[in-house]
């Protein structure tokens, strides 16, 4: 498959690099992100999640279904009429926010707890309202207190969070204090309401099971559909890996969306006869429970796929072609198939169920599906003057401060600088939504952002980009540089002074003379009663600079620089 792709122009120490060092990129909109290299070569079994990642559900039509059906509920248990009047507003949830239970209120942190945003309700609040509230504007990750709204499903949810909270505190039959609400003689705090709403989204998804009656009942509605997927899956296979399919959802659910997806009057080809889904993957799971499946697990069964009732007894394996299995542990799962951690690309949408959890306990490689960066890269490259803008601002803010020293006793005014600053981080911001990027809020990354990079090895908006890429592709880890890094030149010099030593051992990998001189020297020194005087700079590579390194590699490498020193 062609790809028209593009030449860009790689910027270093902020000088583009001459036509003889740019890099090609495929075009945004097919490329996959790399945070740790990876050899597709070296993948020998290809997992799938379904929701949100083999079917993609459309927005906002799925996020509107669940937040009415969670509305419903809510009023069905005692909740006022009222609340019905609300609609979902897209442009106010992202994922990865905290909802604080205490206070009610959705942060929005960095990596390490930083608040970066606060609302209250429909209420965004200043910072003077956040220190109040959480000294150095900072709050600890306390499950007890804490909950992380991850996942795509969570985002009615989280509105609804928002909806609820600033009608309580704002409907005048209710006075309301720091953490909930009081009507009389009844009180409801935050976290009751939290607790209230993680229960009418636990039925309307799992108990009553309305969301997927619902779904089933219009697939067209609430589901996208590519004709590609018969191919893609198809290509894995005959490039000499194993498919497999591992999902939370139950068989009947799971069959009627996978038949759907695959509802095209041909196969793989255009020529070749319509095939069931199952004939797609090596391996079924559904009902794996994920994240317990990477842990202890669960019983595993067999699934009797006219009426998918489990079938008595403990599955021991092997794994039947067609067949369909329930439960297990990834224990069991990776011994039935032949796998060990690192032949396993795992591609999933949630961030802790799918992908930290298969990775941190399991070593899988991980692929990771943000279908939000369709929407972040288009405000990336669309509202490009903004950022260009405060490029130039930043500029400017260093030629204020040029060729001052602590001994200058003026003080530059850079009030109207830093509100500009302000005005066009704030305009950025706001070109995503409400809260922002998924990624950042101005300079700082968030929360969601450092989980990517810390578990997710790839990512992309959709795993169909891998179609782009050829199975033997080497995706390659850019370098992720410090702030003393990106920002002084390479063609800076920078003398190093007493009483500074240089750590720095000039060693050659391909000079001879290094290694002679060197056996000359253990020779004069046959004598001494010490093993080693000192460490010797090593002669092969043994630093960890690629995840995707392998030990055949470091091998051969060894053995090569073994030659050369006989």
């Amino acid at each position: 498959m062609g790809d028209q792709g593009m030449y860009s122009l790689d910027v270093v120490d902020g000088k583009k690099q001459d036509a003889t060092t740019k890099k090609w990129y495929r075009s945004a909109p097919h490329r996959i992100f790399v945070n740790r290299s990876l050899h597709l070569e070296n993948i020998k079994f290809y997992g799938f999640d379904m929701d949100y990642t083999l079917a993609e559900y459309k927005s906002p039509e799925y996020e509107i279904l669940g937040f009415d059906l969670v509305k419903e509920r809510m009023v069905s248990i005692g909740y006022p009429q009222e609340i019905l009047e609300f609609e979902y507003d897209t442009s106010f949830p992202v994922r990865g926010l905290w909802f604080d239970t205490h206070y009610g209120n959705l942060l929005k942190v960095d990596a390490y707890g930083n608040i970066l945003v606060c609302a209250h309700g429909f209420e965004f609040l200043k910072h003077s309202q956040v220190y109040e509230l959480y000294p150095n504007k900072f709050l600890t990750l306390d499950e007890s207190r804490v909950y992380v709204l991850n996942t795509l499903f969570n985002l009615p949810e989280t509105y609804l969070l928002a909806c609820l909270v600033d009608f309580f505190t704002n409907s005048p039959q209710y006075t309301k204090s720091k953490t909930g609400v009081k009507c009389g003689d009844m009180f409801m705090s935050f976290k009751s309401i939290f607790q209230d709403v993680r229960n009418a989204v636990d039925f309307v998804h799992i108990q009553g099971d309305q969301l997927k009656k619902r779904t089933t009942e219009n697939l067209e509605k609430y589901v996208n559909k590519d004709d590609r997927l018969p191919m893609f899956l198809t290509r894995l296979r005959e490039s000499g890996a194993k498919t497999f399919l591992l999902t939370n959802s139950g068989y009947n659910f799971t069959d009627k969306i996978m038949t759907y997806l695959f509802d095209f009057p041909h196969g793989a080809r255009p020529e070749e006869p319509h095939k069931n889904w199952k004939t797609y993957f090596d391996t079924i799971v559904v009902d794996a429970r994920k994240p317990l499946f990477f842990g202890e697990g669960t019983i595993l069964r067999q699934v009797n796929p006219e009426t998918g009732a489990l079938r008595v007894g403990i599955h021991t394996g092997p794994f039947q072609k067609e067949h369909v299995y329930s439960g297990g542990s990834c224990d069991v799962f990776t011994e039935l198939i032949g796998a060990k951690g690192k032949d396993v690309l795992y591609v999933g949408d949630h961030i802790f169920g799918d992908i930290l959890k298969s990775k941190k306990i399991r070593g899988w490689r991980t692929f990771l599906i943000v279908p939000e960066l369709v929407q972040e890269l288009h405000v990336w490259t669309d509202k490009c003057q903004l950022f260009d803008d405060l490029q130039k601002l930043d500029v400017k803010l260093g030629e204020m401060y040029k060729n001052l020293d602590s001994s200058t006793k003026e003080k530059p005014d850079i009030s109207k600088l830093r509100a500009s600053i302000r005005d066009a981080t704030h305009k950025m911001d706001m070109s995503y939504g409400m809260m922002g990027s998924l990624f950042r809020s101005g300079s700082r990354q968030t929360f969601f952002s450092s989980q990517v990079v810390r578990y997710a090895d790839l990512y992309a908006a959709t795993h169909l980009n891998l179609l782009y890429y050829p199975f033997s592709y080497m995706f390659r880890a850019p370098a992720m540089l410090l702030p003393h890094e990106s920002t002084v030149a390479h063609e800076q010099r920078f003398v190093l002074e007493s009483p500074y030593v240089s750590r720095s051992k000039v060693f050659s990998m391909d000079d001879e003379t290094d290694v002679k001189t060197s056996q000359h020297k253990v020779l004069e020194r046959s004598q001494s009663q010490i093993p080693h005087v000192r460490p010797e700079t090593p002669r092969s590579v043994t630093h960890n600079h690629d995840e995707d390194f392998s030990d055949d590699d470091s091998d051969k490498t060894s053995a090569k620089n073994g030659e050369k020193s006989d």
